[in-house]
């Protein structure tokens, strides 16, 4: 009996070895992974109505307002040090105070140091809450809340990297070695000492450098922020955008280019010395 496309591919194929044993291998996934892949992709053009003609229609467009970039405006380099700077230090600002809060969320989320179910779950769906809060809506809750200004953006910045480093630490707790933190509760030392002398020196260079690299990150969103109101650069890249003044807005691209050059530089370099 011919074999079919259908046997070729899902059934299982039986090999024959030198010594009279038979193997069966189980067949591939692959064509049936991306034949669902196909599927939703299919499924998802449909539910969200996207037109691929208009792609190719508009795309070019794109590349109109990118070439209406240059040369940039050097004239509008002075409108940009001062929302700049404000961007600079929201993130800064944010940065470290979400830093600082994430070590006591961190503690109470492991339970290999908490031992309390009840404590580390909750802690845990704590965070899990506040990485699920996009941080554009954060922003647009605290200017209702604030104001406009770079306060909204702070504090939409500190709730990000509060439960974003808070749970990458509380992770890398629970997986350190606990033999030397027993030790030293064993001789006599509360449970924050034996935390100091045998758990931080292991937990610090790590903590350090995921702070680092969220701060790096949050410079970044803080220019979105300024789009629903949060202050700093992204007010004034939206209120040229509106203007359509590309030469402006690719002065205020270039300049945020290079400052988050820079500090992912510096960053890295001070990743390095901690590894």
């Amino acid at each position: 009996m011919e074999e079919t496309v259908y046997d070729k591919i899902f059934k299982p194929k039986t090999y024959t070895l030198e010594n009279g044993k038979t193997v069966k291998q189980r067949a591939s996934r692959t064509p049936l992974i991306l034949l669902l892949v196909l599927i939703a992709t299919y499924a998802s053009f449909r539910t969200t109505g996207a037109d691929l003609s208009l792609l190719l229609k508009r795309g070019n467009q794109f590349f109109v307002i990118i070439i209406g970039m240059f040369p940039p405006n050097f004239e509008f380099l002075s409108n940009i040090w001062g929302p700049l700077f404000d961007t600079i230090q929201m993130s800064l600002l944010g940065s470290l105070a979400g830093a600082l809060v994430a070590v006591p969320l961190a503690l109470l989320s492991s339970s290999n140091i908490i031992k309390n179910a009840f404590v580390n779950g909750f802690f845990k769906f704590f965070l899990s809450i506040l990485r699920t809060l996009p941080t554009l809506v954060l922003a647009l809750i605290f200017t209702f809340l604030f104001g406009l200004g770079t306060m909204a953006g702070m504090l939409s910045i500190f709730i990000f990297t509060s439960s974003y480093v808070g749970k990458l630490m509380y992770e890398h707790i629970e997986n350190v070695d606990m033999g030397a933190f027993e030790a030293n509760e064993s001789m006599g030392l509360s449970k924050v000492e034996a935390f100091r002398y045998a758990i931080i020196p292991e937990v610090l260079p790590t903590y350090l450098s995921v702070s680092l690299y969220a701060f790096e990150g949050n410079v970044r969103y803080a220019a979105i922020l300024g789009y629903v109101g949060a202050g700093g650069i992204g007010l004034v890249l939206n209120e040229r955008l509106g203007w359509r003044d590309y030469p402006s807005v690719g002065m205020v691209l270039l300049v945020l280019m290079i400052v988050v050059f820079i500090i992912e530089r510096v960053s890295e370099y001070f990743r390095r010395k901690l590894s």
